[in-house]
């Protein structure tokens, strides 16, 4: 990719982040917004792991088959990711390869507990910010970021 396609592909993170916010954020909404991304992934003949928590506290958990604890811990990185800088892991990851640069050599934090790897979304509410992350592992970084926006996109509807 060169600086423009880069510039691009940020801009396009950008405005998800700003199309995809919630007024509110229920507990029934986290499980049918997990639920639809696990039916579609099943659709799709996938298999990953899905996360969403709200101000520290996990309202909905699931890992398909052949999922596992290293899923949950990318989850977790990735998640890190998002509740430190506020914006996708996806966007944090494309920033860091526009610049050529590592987490640790750009903003100092231990790729052990902070992973840019597309996957964990901030989950926003409008006048309030980043409240917490809606995540997935088990696909390339492009696709887990796809597969949680997709459904975003049709709860915005």
């Amino acid at each position: 990719m060169n600086v423009e396609d880069y510039n691009s592909l940020l801009d396009q993170l950008l405005q998800e982040e700003n199309d995809l916010q919630f007024t509110q954020f229920t507990n029934k909404m986290a499980f049918e917004i997990g639920s639809r991304i696990v039916e579609k992934a099943e659709t799709e003949g996938k298999s990953v792991l899905v996360d969403i928590q709200r101000n520290g506290q996990c309202l909905f958990h699931c890992a398909m088959e052949g999922k596992s604890l290293n899923n949950a811990q990318w989850v977790k990185r990735k998640n890190n990711v998002v509740r430190h800088f506020g914006r996708s892991s996806y966007y944090m990851a494309t920033l860091l390869k526009s610049k050529k640069a590592t987490m640790a050599e750009w903003a100092f934090l231990d790729p052990n507990e902070y992973a840019a790897v597309g996957g964990a979304f901030p989950l926003i509410i409008k006048g309030a910010g980043v409240v917490g992350t809606i995540s997935v592992s088990g696909l390339p970084q492009e696709e887990d970021h796809r597969l949680v926006t997709s459904v975003l996109e049709e709860f915005m509807i």
